[in-house]
C-alpha cells in the first residue's frame, strides 16, 4: 500500500512548505498519495485538492466573523473527509488554529497527527501548550513522513 498523506495549508507560505515537504516524501516513498487543502504549489506537486488553501486565508477581525460559519463548515466537512480517508498521517502546514482543531478531531480518530511548522506558544496564550500535546503525534508518525520533516 502507498504511503497516504493528508494535508492541509491555509496560505500562500504554507503551500510553498507543503509543496516542498511532497517531493521530500516522494524521493523517500515515490509512490505516495497526498490529498486535502492545497494550494498552486501543492497541486502542482502532485496534492489532490479537496479545497483550495485560499478558502481558508481569512484576514482581520471582521472577515473573520462575516466568515466563521463557512469556516466551521469547511472544518466540518475536512474532518469527515479525512475520517473516511483515513490517511496514514496528516500534516498541518502552519495555521495553526485551524490545524490544530482539526488535528485534535483526528488523532482522537486514531489518524496520527503531525503539526508542520509549530505554533508559537506566546506568553499570553501558554495554554496552547496543552491543546499541542493532546493534537499530535510523535511516535506513530510514519518514518518516511519524520525523515521528511526533519530535513
Amino acid at each position: 500500500m502507498p504511503l497516504r498523506v493528508g494535508l492541509v495549508a491555509g496560505e500562500a507560505s504554507g503551500d510553498t512548505l507543503g509543496a516542498g515537504l511532497i517531493y521530500a516524501l516522494r524521493r523517500l516513498a515515490p509512490d505516495a498519495e497526498f490529498f486535502g487543502v492545497a494550494g498552486p504549489k501543492m497541486r502542482a506537486a502532485g496534492c489532490e485538492a479537496w479545497e483550495p488553501s485560499e478558502s481558508l486565508a481569512v484576514m482581520g477581525l471582521f472577515e473573520i466573523l462575516r466568515d466563521l460559519p463557512r469556516l466551521l463548515r469547511l472544518l466540518g466537512r475536512l474532518r469527515r473527509s479525512f475520517i473516511d480517508a483515513r490517511p496514514d498521517v496528516f500534516v498541518g502546514i502552519d495555521a495553526p488554529d485551524t490545524n490544530l482543531r482539526l488535528a485534535r478531531h483526528l488523532h482522537a480518530a486514531g489518524i496520527p497527527t503531525v503539526q508542520y511548522v509549530s505554533p508559537q506558544v506566546w506568553a499570553w496564550r501558554r495554554s496552547r501548550v496543552h491543546g499541542i500535546r493532546e493534537s499530535v503525534d510523535h511516535g506513530s508518525v510514519p518514518v518516511a513522513v519524520r525523515e521528511a520533516l526533519l530535513r
